[in-house]
């Protein structure tokens, strides 16, 4: 079975997408058809010098869009939704929600991949659901600006509390009049543009649609935790850092924040490869709803770190 894979990438992230890609096509059990979604006619010429260097085993096809190709389905698909097209002018980020609903037809597979991903392992992507969402999972509520967040849940929204974004998985032709309707009532024009709203939303359509979350076990998000900041203040080598993540088991490794930069350094490509097969489905995890007085406990704590100089040692968000 071909399955229906999108990224919406910028040229300047393939320092480390290139290297997602080339796992993603050389790794996969299925034949992919694989759709990048970039901005200027310059950035889609550019892709597609690249994607001529990628690995495609038979079956698979790669294709580039610009953003005026997507603009001009927009106008047709989205005539009705004025906030999903104003949402689509937001944070480039915005458009991994929007844009590749406008490449596939109703009740296709839409597989949406963060450029920061690496696919170790030859793997198989799970079952997508006839109805519903699955998203990967953290353990941090990582939902910013947590105002926007208060706003949605003070207008009867409901949220998903452990989303990471590093993919995603629905089906087109879902209720497209409400996903409108929920961008605008978390402030439309006025949500601040911010990459991480993306996962606000992905958050509210998850709780909206149902679904849940990929298996951390074998979809795996990279972690800045506590132990790893200390590490890197002491000096350890970020190469040293990654390898505390073991890919042996894994299908998808999420290098999010900085460490998507340290993915090309040297020492590591016996890391990047086990080699194993993983391909049966893994186990879906159960959605957990964020409750807003513990997103108000969780802001209470953050403000009482920074008042005793936590961040002045530690950066608040990673690159």
């Amino acid at each position: 079975m071909t399955r229906n894979v999108f990224v919406v990438l910028s040229p300047r992230s393939l320092p480390y997408a290139a290297i997602g890609l080339r796992t993603l096509m050389k790794n996969s059990a299925d034949p992919l058809r694989l759709t990048l979604l970039t901005d200027s006619e310059d950035d889609r010429k550019l892709l597609e010098d690249h994607i001529a260097q990628l690995p495609c085993e038979r079956g698979s096809s790669v294709a580039v869009f610009g953003k005026k190709a997507a603009d001009e389905r927009a106008a047709v698909q989205f005539s009705e939704l004025a906030y999903l097209r104003m949402f689509r002018e937001g944070h480039p980020c915005w458009r991994k929600i929007t844009d590749p609903l406008l490449f596939a037809e109703r009740g296709e597979e839409v597989v949406i991949l963060d450029p920061d991903l690496i696919f170790p392992n030859r793997f198989r992507f799970e079952p997508t659901p006839a109805k519903g969402v699955l998203l990967m999972w953290q353990n941090p509520n990582c939902l910013l600006p947590s105002e926007v967040v208060l706003k949605g849940m003070n207008l009867g929204i409901r949220f998903a509390r452990h989303v990471d974004i590093g993919v995603g998985q629905l089906r087109a032709g879902f209720d497209l009049d409400w996903l409108d309707w929920v961008i605008g009532r978390l402030g439309g024009a006025s949500l601040p543009r911010m990459m991480h709203v993306e996962a606000i939303v992905w958050s509210a359509l998850l709780m909206h649609l149902g679904g849940g979350h990929l298996d951390p076990r074998a979809w795996h998000c990279w972690a800045r935790t506590q132990y790893k900041r200390t590490l890197l203040k002491l000096g350890r080598s970020r190469t040293s850092i990654l390898r505390m993540d073991n890919l042996a088991n894994v299908k998808c490794f999420h290098a999010g924040g900085e460490a998507k930069w340290w993915l090309e350094d040297k020492g590591l490509e016996e890391w990047r490869a086990p080699g194993k097969s993983l391909l049966l489905d893994t186990q879906v995890r159960a959605i957990a709803e964020l409750e807003k007085t513990s997103l108000e406990n969780e802001l209470r704590l953050k403000r009482l770190i920074s008042a005793l100089g936590y961040y002045r040692y530690f950066d608040r968000r990673p690159a």
